[in-house]
């Protein structure tokens, strides 16, 4: 016969008695499959997180190629990029355009819209009256009676420049002044070609001024946003767009 226990002691037989806890995720072997116990702070295998391949695609191993013709700029182009050690801005990205030939490929696109408009205009307002100064013994002023023509051609225009740019960028990112000089205006934040309300944003703050009140102002606020701006080159219709214009050269 066993001795009963002390007083106070419960049998070790006892259903009732309470075992130690096990620490969280503590288990006496490896679990099934082989890979190490939990909790010990080894990765599994496999590479990823949960015994799966890592990740690819735009947060892993990045695709091949990008509109640019290379690797895609790792960077936020509204905050990455820094003199305290972060990435280069420009890194990935190729060669910005210089100055010089974005404005002559700016006179190349204006004067292709401005000189079919000037003739087309010329041809079709024929109504000249001939005034004499009042009070005046000189010569008669020519002066052109527009009847209403002037407003109706400012409109023309507008249509015409807007219209231009924005169907031009909007399909390879190149006018023609562009495609002669070897530019190309790109999404700065992936280098693709603008979207239409991209194309159309950049296109309006680029002539709408120029055309309802200050042309010759305007462009000497846009040139000199370009040659200040760092490091995108951007002019204010570039950072309406959110774009860049870029080298196409080989």
């Amino acid at each position: 016969m066993s001795n009963p226990p002390p007083p106070g002691e419960q049998p070790e037989d006892d259903p009732f008695l309470k075992k130690p806890s096990e620490p969280p995720g503590w288990s006496q072997g490896p679990p099934p499959g082989g890979g190490p116990p939990p909790g010990s702070g080894a990765p599994p295998p496999g590479g990823g997180p949960y015994g799966s391949p890592p990740p690819s695609g735009p947060y892993g191993t990045p695709p091949p190629g990008s509109p640019y013709g290379s690797t895609p700029p790792p960077y936020d182009p509204y905050g990455g990029g820094n003199q305290y050690g972060g990435p280069d801005p420009l890194s990935g990205m190729p060669p910005l355009a210089d100055f010089g030939r974005r404005l002559l490929a700016r006179i190349i696109d204006a004067l292709l819209i401005a000189i079919p408009l000037g003739l087309l205009e010329w041809a079709t307002s024929d109504r000249w009256v001939y005034e004499t100064r009042s009070g005046e013994d000189t010569s008669d002023v020519i002066s052109r009676a527009y009847s209403g023509s002037g407003l109706a051609w400012n409109l023309i225009g507008i249509v015409a420049y807007l219209a231009y740019d924005t169907i031009m960028l909007k399909r390879d990112g190149q006018t023609v002044g562009k495609k002669l000089l070897n530019l190309r205006v790109a999404m700065l934040n992936d280098g693709s070609v603008p979207t239409t309300s991209a194309a159309l944003g950049r296109t309006a703050v680029l002539w709408l001024p120029a055309l309802l009140c200050c042309p010759c102002l305007w462009q000497i606020i846009l040139i000199i946003t370009i040659l200040t701006d760092k490091p995108y080159k951007q002019g204010l219709h570039d950072k309406a767009g959110k774009t860049v214009v870029v080298s196409t050269a080989p």
